[in-house]
């Protein structure tokens, strides 16, 4: 289907002379699953920012499913949650928000309504549909900024950090909603551990804002120096079997690890 956003040769430096891009070339294929993962402070939040066409680089150039180095010209293929979901929500109510991204994409008004109905009801909103944003905790704005981008159902969703302030139940329900979109989705997080869940293929993001690896969940996520080389830890079933193990058969989720140990004792 071909690369739906390549990003050649960015670099970014703001104001104050931090640069916190350093020459990142990056292609993501239409219908891919990938992870960037990084320290805090590595750029990450940047590249997303940059990729969402929400920055412009200070040098290297954006393209987008092949035709246009435009953000705005496909805006409504392009879902971006940012890290701070008060930077998301701006309307009166939390219905108003989710309702936003539908609205102008001339949905009809039935299609939005059930799409509303459906998001706040996997995502435990209803009965906040009619609150003002800001009278929310933060956990709540969380899951209202992901039925907002949701909502409008974009080809492509960069995220950062979805999980952020939601407890163990509602990770589970944004884990599903989000392995279950049809698209293209690129996670942006300084946590491993729901990487391999959602993602085929990693991008490590060095402390310098340079990629300092870019390879299958596997490959990457195994290798636990090249992670706490780059300031990030390594998978929590990794650390219990690392040492153990051949790097082929370290588990990388609870699932997996659950059953090497079952298999271990039949």
């Amino acid at each position: 289907m071909g690369p739906v956003i390549e990003a050649r040769g960015l670099t970014h430096e703001y104001p104050d002379g931090t640069t916190a891009l350093r020459d990142v070339t990056v292609t993501i294929e239409a219908g891919e699953r990938v992870a960037v993962i990084g320290a805090n402070g590595s750029g990450k939040s940047t590249l997303q920012h940059v990729l969402g066409g929400l920055v412009e680089p200070t040098a290297g150039t954006v393209e987008y499913v092949g035709e246009t180095a435009d953000a705005e010209a496909v805006r409504d293929r392009l879902g971006v949650l940012l890290q701070d979901p008060d930077d998301y929500l701006f309307n009166t109510t939390v219905r108003e928000d989710i309702e936003y991204g539908p609205a102008q994409l001339g949905m009809s008004r039935q299609a939005a309504t059930q799409r509303v109905a459906h998001l706040a009801a996997e995502l435990g909103l209803e009965s906040l549909l009619d609150r003002p944003p800001f009278r929310l905790s933060g956990g709540e704005k969380q899951r209202a900024a992901v039925a907002s981008v949701l909502a409008f159902e974009p080809a492509v969703l960069l995220l950062d950090e979805p999980f952020g302030a939601v407890d163990a139940g509602y990770r589970e329900r944004i884990l599903e909603l989000v392995t279950g979109h049809e698209g293209t989705v690129v996670l942006f997080t300084p946590s491993v551990d729901a990487v391999p869940e959602i993602a085929d293929r990693v991008l490590v993001v060095g402390q310098d804002g340079s990629i300092a690896a870019d390879g299958p969940v596997r490959d990457v996520l195994t290798d636990t120096t090249l992670l706490r080389d780059n300031g990030l830890r390594p998978p929590a079933t990794v650390q219990l079997f690392e040492g153990i193990l051949d790097v082929d058969d370290v588990p990388l989720t609870v699932s997996e690890a659950r059953a090497h140990l079952l298999d271990q004792t039949r």
